[in-house]
């Protein structure tokens, strides 16, 4: 199973971060009605992070100047071409290497199951890692970064609707997908929850449904409304979640954020993505969405309030990146401080 030898150690996302990367292009085939709003939503997240830590981001040429226009200086933009604006999928995961060193892995994007377009996005990876000068950590597994969730000590949680889903991994079994991950992400226990396959265009990323607050509590999303497809779900990976134990063997604290019933009205899509959990933890503070939810939007930002003490809450209006299926969590990668 193993391509090369070489093993890591992927750090918390609220480990100290030398920078975030994202991506500025956005697919034509869910972004086009909403284009300028979408550019805006990228602009004002990357801006809110470049207040704690460096933000760069990649741009196709022909939008260089609209990015240059909504984020001047404050935001280093690099020319490269691009498929799409997800860059927690397309990006590198980045890792400590056996002698702590800088180093990442490139997980083979395939469009989430050959779903999109990904020709350039297929490259994204490879180009950051050259770019960040880190060690290229290989595997043969097929998996995007919204897949993983971890701990920092010895903890993961994956869904297995996307990782053992023939569509990435076809021929590769539980197990080995397990051996895999542990090698590569410094892992020794890996907790597994259903997901949802065909629902949306991930295959129901880990990341749209639970995240660690720190080794030993995690905060997982919950559906309140029957009618939605996540409302079984959401009870069902609960239900493990409370049972579950980590490589330390403590019972995890599970605390709730449940989705928000409603969201502005110009934006009500089937593929609208509706998640408080999708919230991306940078240096001093927790960028996370609001949806227009009054109730729901206070009741998430003040538990969030309560989870991070230290850091400021810092809340984005992005109804037009979620009608595209994603959210703040799935537009960025951490670097690592080294």
């Amino acid at each position: 199973m193993n391509t090369n030898q070489n093993s890591g150690f992927m750090p918390a996302e609220e480990s100290d971060h030398l920078r975030t990367w994202m991506a500025f292009d956005v697919n034509q085939s869910w972004g086009r009605r909403y284009l300028a709003e979408t550019q805006k939503n990228i602009a004002d997240v990357a801006l809110a992070i470049a207040k704690y830590e460096p933000v760069t981001m990649l741009v196709n040429k022909e939008n260089y100047a609209t990015a240059q226009k909504l984020m001047g200086s404050e935001v280093e933009l690099i020319i490269h071409p691009l498929d799409d604006v997800w860059m927690r999928d397309t990006g590198p995961v980045f890792v400590f290497d056996q002698q702590h060193r800088k180093a990442a892995i490139d997980f083979n994007f395939n469009g989430w199951g050959n779903k999109q377009k990904h020709d350039r996005d297929a490259k994204v990876a490879s180009f950051i890692i050259e770019k960040s000068g880190a060690e290229l950590i290989k595997t043969r597994l097929i998996l995007e970064g919204g897949a993983i969730v971890v701990d920092g000590d010895g903890t993961a949680i994956f869904t297995e609707s996307c990782i053992i889903n023939s569509n990435r991994n076809l021929g590769i079994n539980k197990t080995e997908c397990e051996n895999e991950l542990k090698r590569l992400l410094g892992l020794e226990e890996i907790i597994w929850l259903p997901g949802i396959r065909d629902q949306d265009i991930t295959d129901g990323h880990t990341d749209g449904y639970v995240k660690f607050v720190k080794p030993g509590m995690v905060v997982a999303g919950y559906e309140s409304d029957p009618l939605s497809y996540d409302y079984q779900i959401t009870q069902c990976h609960l239900d493990i979640l409370r049972k579950a134990v980590d490589a330390k063997g403590r019972k995890l604290d599970v605390i709730t954020l449940e989705a928000p019933r409603k969201i502005r009205q110009k934006y009500v899509s089937d593929n609208f993505f509706a998640s408080f959990i999708n919230y991306y933890v940078c240096n001093n503070a927790v960028i996370m969405p609001e949806f227009g939810d009054e109730k729901a939007d206070k009741a998430a930002a003040e538990k969030l309030e309560e989870l991070y003490p230290k850091r400021d809450i810092v809340m984005i209006n992005i109804d037009a990146i979620a009608i595209g299926g994603g959210g703040i969590h799935c537009l960025t990668q951490q670097e690592p401080r080294f």
